[in-house]
């Protein structure tokens, strides 16, 4: 679907500087500093840990001079530098396509991979090679920066702990060592709720140390995609697939990245919502079979629906590598655990929007997120349809 947010272009700003000790001439110097009992070893300082955030051994950043240059008091930053984590996300695309629509200078923090990101290329980004897992490579990549904003989950098949929480120390301390001017962090409704989820604690411990950490920063958390859905529901659908779902009464709402993006940057650029923390909920929470009949309506075909049993999931905090269905809900920060733990994923809006002047009005719903998914898609196949009807030869 092409881009439907206006351009607007950000006015820059003057120049600032980084008043770390630690400038560009300086190379950061990684090591593991490992409590003698590292399964219980709290990252978080002891004046505000809450004595939960267990969940392994702290990386330690120190600054080494490596050069006679010096640049004393720092090197000037434009304010409208950006570097987004996790770029090529299902958020993270969106950041960057905001981003550059609204005048940022975008880079783009990605992983060595076999396909590269071409695409944040072409958009206009500069993409810089660095893995959260390898904290050496991450230096290099934020000099220059002002701001970072945070939208990296580790993928599935990751252990959540060596991205989850020992990439973002890394990035945190890094980010605090080089002077990096704000940090924005993308984590999930009710975190804090949920110990019993190894990803949700691990986000919530993220924001206590970004908390902690003195740097300028922004919590945002998210209850679920919209874009998730097409993968989960929309496309099985029209193919005919089975949907897979839950008998969870669980309603989530969901929200379009493009408006998460919008509304990110609106909160950016408001020095009073510094240091704060706040939720991102679409206008209407739904639950599964919501969603599906939606989806039937739209596309004029009954779906094929297997329910899995609430029961079913309980049994393993691993459901989501042995669940095929399972992977578009991690996508969208709702992980089959969760589906068992709220029955209303969702939060009021409208002290939000009113601290960010927003009109709910410009903010999409399911219901046309997904017509205009269906429309566009459904239009495509009858077009290939009748194209297909005109190259026929009959002998």
């Amino acid at each position: 679907m092409a881009l439907r947010l206006p351009t607007q272009l950000a006015t820059p700003g003057r120049f600032h500087h980084h008043h770390s000790k630690t400038s560009v001439s300086r190379a950061l110097s990684w090591k593991r500093t490992i409590a003698p009992d590292a399964t219980h070893f709290s990252p978080l300082s002891s004046s505000t840990s809450t004595g939960r955030c267990n969940v392994g051994p702290r990386v330690m950043c120190t600054a080494e001079t490596v050069g006679a240059v010096n640049l004393a008091p720092g090197t000037p930053v434009r304010p409208t530098s950006i570097l987004v984590v996790g770029a090529t996300g299902t958020l993270g695309r969106q950041v960057v396509r905001r981003a550059l629509d609204e005048g940022y200078e975008v880079r783009c923090l990605v992983r060595p991979r076999p396909a590269p990101a071409d695409f944040l290329r072409d958009w206009g980004a500069i993409v810089v090679n660095a893995d959260l897992s390898k904290p050496e490579t991450i230096p290099a990549t934020l000099v220059g920066i002002h701001t970072i904003i945070d939208c990296a989950t580790g993928r599935p098949e990751e252990p959540i702990r060596k991205v989850d929480w020992e990439g973002k120390v890394a990035l945190i301390q890094c980010a605090k060592a080089m002077g990096i001017q704000k940090y924005v962090f993308f984590s999930i409704h009710n975190c804090d709720k949920h110990p019993e989820v190894p990803l949700m604690e691990i986000k919530y411990c993220t924001e206590k140390f970004l908390q902690d950490s003195g740097l300028n920063h922004i919590i945002i958390r998210l209850c679920g995609f919209m874009q998730g859905l097409i993968g989960q529901y929309a496309v099985p659908i029209l193919e005919e697939k089975s949907v897979w779902g839950t008998d969870a009464a669980t309603r989530i709402a969901y929200m379009d990245t493009q408006d998460i993006a919008r509304l990110t940057f609106i909160a950016l650029r408001n020095e009073e919502i510094n240091g704060k923390l706040l939720t991102f909920a679409g206008p209407r929470a739904w639950t599964t079979q919501e969603v599906i009949t939606l989806c039937e309506r739209l596309a004029g075909q009954d779906a094929n629906v297997t329910i899995v049993p609430v029961s079913v999931l309980r049994l393993t905090r691993q459901v989501t590598r042995f669940f095929e269905w399972t992977n578009d809900v991690a996508d969208r920060l709702t992980f089959a655990e969760v589906l068992t733990s709220d029955i209303v994923f969702s939060v009021p809006m409208n002290e939000t929007y009113k601290l960010l002047g927003v009109d709910v009005k410009d903010v999409v719903t399911l219901e046309k997120y997904l017509q205009d998914y269906f429309t566009n898609i459904l239009k495509k196949l009858k077009d290939l349809k009748a194209q297909s009807k005109q190259t026929d030869i009959y002998f």
